[in-house]
């Protein structure tokens, strides 16, 4: 399996200045768990943002030299179509740009590839098949199947990145290769004063009777949940469990009356 991990030029969100992007320094984990070959790529004016990504285990880095404020899909999507990487591993989004996260499914759709959103997790399956384990809200978790050749973002919940290696990121390999410039399409940014959203509205429970489902929809839906003050383990752990239950996370254990 050859495995592609995109990377894009990352802004610290304290000091502004350039670093790679966590959530891909997680994918190269995520890569390197599989033991495959591997590399990474990226489309832009310099390398020297995602340079530190060699010594967080990847060894080798794609620079698809591009002009300043270009479009990088064109020649992502060049890079991608011609090496065909079984895999391409993305983040779920950026830092310190435009932040969409839209990059990677408009790349499966020019690519004809599936994508898996938000995994956590890569296992190897049989026939050419790979299992993803992916994040779901509350802390759920859920495996999918997925045929070979795909896209797969990964979420921040992901194992943290490979500490970083002086001697790796010194070993490592930056090859560069003209990219397909293409001006980014201007895009026109309207700007609104803040205005306070409305509060979610209760949500009735299944078979409830008419009032109560009145009273549901004219009343505001409520925090939920209890305050606790340093309160003593036990306490807490009870608590924990009890809405780790409550939201189907944990199952309810089953009693039995003698």
């Amino acid at each position: 399996m050859r495995i592609t991990v995109l990377l894009s030029a990352g802004r610290h969100p304290v000091s502004g200045r350039a670093c790679p992007v966590p959530v891909e320094l997680q994918a190269i984990r995520l890569a390197r768990s599989l033991e495959v070959d591997m590399a990474g790529l990226h489309a832009g004016p310099d390398v020297a943002a995602v340079h530190d990504a060699l010594g967080h285990g990847l060894p080798r880095i794609n620079h698809l030299e591009l002009p300043e404020a270009s479009d990088p899909l064109d020649s992502l999507v060049t890079a991608l179509g011609a090496d065909a990487p079984d895999l391409i591993l993305a983040g779920r989004c950026g830092q310190g740009g435009e932040d969409s996260g839209l990059l990677p499914y408009v790349l499966a759709r020019r690519l004809g590839r599936p994508i898996v959103a938000d995994a956590v997790a890569l296992h190897p399956g049989e026939d050419g098949t790979l299992i993803v384990e992916q994040a779901l809200p509350k802390g759920a978790r859920r495996r999918v199947t997925v045929r070979l050749p795909a896209l797969v973002t990964v979420h921040p919940a992901a194992p943290a990145p490979l500490p970083f290696a002086y001697g790796a990121a010194r070993r490592g390999v930056v090859e560069v290769r003209a990219g397909v410039g293409a001006p980014a399409a201007a895009r026109e940014i309207e700007e609104r004063a803040y205005r306070k959203r409305p509060k979610l509205i209760a949500k009735a429970a299944a078979g409830a009777s008419a009032a109560d489902r009145l009273k549901a929809a004219t009343e505001a839906a409520s925090g939920g949940g209890r305050l606790l003050v340093d309160p003593a383990p036990d306490e807490a752990a009870r608590e924990i469990i009890a809405f780790l239950r409550e939201i189907g996370v944990l199952k309810t254990p089953h009693t039995t009356s003698s």
